[in-house]
C-alpha cells in the first residue's frame, strides 16, 4: 500500500510561528517613457553607424507593510559613431508592484534589488524596442542583464565605500 505523503504529521504545527513567505506580482506598467531624435529629419540621411550607450538602474519604494514598487529605469543614447551626432534618447522607467511578506533583511533587499528588476527588464526591453522602432530607427535588441551580478557589484562598492569611510 502506498503512503499517504499529504496527511499532516504530528507535531507539524510547531514551526508555524515562522511568518509564511508570499511573493506575488500585482501589476506591471510604465511608469515614465521618453523618446527624442533630436537631429531628424537629417540623421536619417546619412549611413547609419550607432554607438549605444546604455544606462541601467533599478529602485525600489515600500508602498504598504507588504507592498512594494520596483522599478528599472533604462536609459538608451545612440549617437552616430563617426560624428557623434545624437540619433536618439530612449527612456523608460518599467515599474512593477509587488507584494511581499515573510522575508526580511539581507535577503528582502536582494529580492528588491536583484530578483524584482529581472522580471521586469524583458518589459523594459520590450519597451524600448517598440519606442525606437516608432522613431523610424531600426530595432535596438537590448542584451539580458544579470541584476543578480550587478547587486553583488553594488553591494561589494558599498562595502568598500563604508571600509575606506571609517578608516578615514
Amino acid at each position: 500500500m502506498a503512503e499517504d505523503n499529504n496527511t499532516p504529521q504530528a507535531g507539524a504545527g510547531a514551526s508555524d510561528d515562522k511568518p509564511q513567505l508570499k511573493f506575488s506580482l500585482q501589476r506591471i506598467y510604465v511608469k515614465d517613457i521618453s523618446f527624442e531624435a533630436p537631429n531628424s529629419p537629417s540623421v536619417f540621411k546619412q549611413a547609419f553607424k550607432p554607438k549605444v550607450n546604455l544606462d541601467l538602474n533599478t529602485t525600489s519604494t515600500k508602498i504598504a507593510d507588504d507592498q512594494y514598487e520596483v522599478v528599472v529605469k533604462v536609459t538608451a543614447q545612440v549617437n552616430d559613431s563617426e560624428t557623434g551626432t545624437t540619433s536618439f534618447l530612449a527612456e523608460v522607467e518599467q515599474a512593477g508592484l509587488f507584494r511581499i511578506s515573510g522575508i526580511e533583511g539581507a535577503q528582502l533587499e536582494q529580492t528588491l534589488g536583484a530578483f524584482c528588476p529581472n522580471l521586469l527588464f524583458p518589459y523594459a526591453r520590450e519597451c524600448v524596442d517598440n519606442l525606437v522602432n516608432r522613431g523610424g530607427f531600426p530595432p535596438l535588441m537590448l542584451a539580458p542583464v544579470n541584476f543578480e551580478a550587478m547587486y553583488a557589484q553594488r553591494k561589494q562598492r558599498e562595502a568598500q565605500q563604508q571600509a575606506e569611510a571609517s578608516t578615514h
